[in-house]
């Protein structure tokens, strides 16, 4: 599903380049749950970023199902990304003046869906995720774990051939962290969705498929 192939990146400092990816090669396939697991520094967000297309890579090549995500233009990445992607992030960046159910709706909206289909989809989803009782609440109503089953929910609204998640159980105590995995495994089972997880929770990623380790912008055993 996806080919990482010798990809490199570096970010200027002035009149130096910061190296932080060092030559990644990775393939990820359809239906997995893979954990990337590192120190702080060790390039696993830059990584999942570079995947996503929300940054460039300086070197090297990332193919989605046979196609290069890196010679798309700005507008048809932007297009993969709404159609294919979904993102859960350590802040759930949910917008506080919307409910739930308008938060969830986001993305499809975006899209120019007919608003009575999407609204029936993310309720049917937020049902899904176990909160199907606070759809017209706030954000600022809801506890940290829910808020994050929103942004799961919102991640889910253009069924997604894959969900990149950034440190998500990173803001949350260990029940709603383990809750909120143990979501992401059941999604991926019932749906068939890929999973690539960005975490520094060892119990968490003992659980996935695959864990890639990642040491100063390197893959190692």
């Amino acid at each position: 599903m996806i080919k990482v192939i010798n990809l490199h990146k570096s970010f200027s400092m002035g009149s130096y380049e910061l190296p932080v990816l060092k030559g990644i090669n990775l393939e990820i396939h359809r239906g997995e749950l893979v954990a990337i697991v590192g120190a702080s520094g060790a390039g696993k967000s830059t990584l999942l970023h570079i995947i996503g297309t929300l940054d460039k890579p300086t070197g090297g090549t990332v193919t989605f199902d046979g196609q290069d995500l890196f010679r798309m233009t700005d507008t048809q990445q932007a297009e993969f990304r709404n159609r294919r992607i979904g993102f859960v992030f350590q802040f759930h960046h949910l917008l506080a003046e919307f409910t739930a159910l308008e938060n969830a709706c986001m993305p499809a909206l975006v899209q120019r869906r007919e608003p009575a289909a999407v609204r029936a989809d993310a309720t049917t989803l937020l049902t899904e995720v176990g909160l199907g009782h606070r759809l017209q609440h706030k954000p600022g109503e809801l506890s940290g774990g829910e808020q994050q089953r929103v942004a799961m929910a919102r991640a889910l609204m253009q069924s997604p051939d894959l969900v990149l998640a950034d440190e998500p159980t990173g803001n949350l105590d260990t029940h709603s962290g383990d809750g909120l995995f143990g979501l992401m495994r059941t999604l991926n089972k019932t749906r068939g969705t890929t999973f690539v997880i960005v975490t520094h929770n060892d119990k968490l990623s003992a659980q996935s498929d695959r864990i890639i380790h990642m040491q100063d912008g390197q893959i190692v055993p």
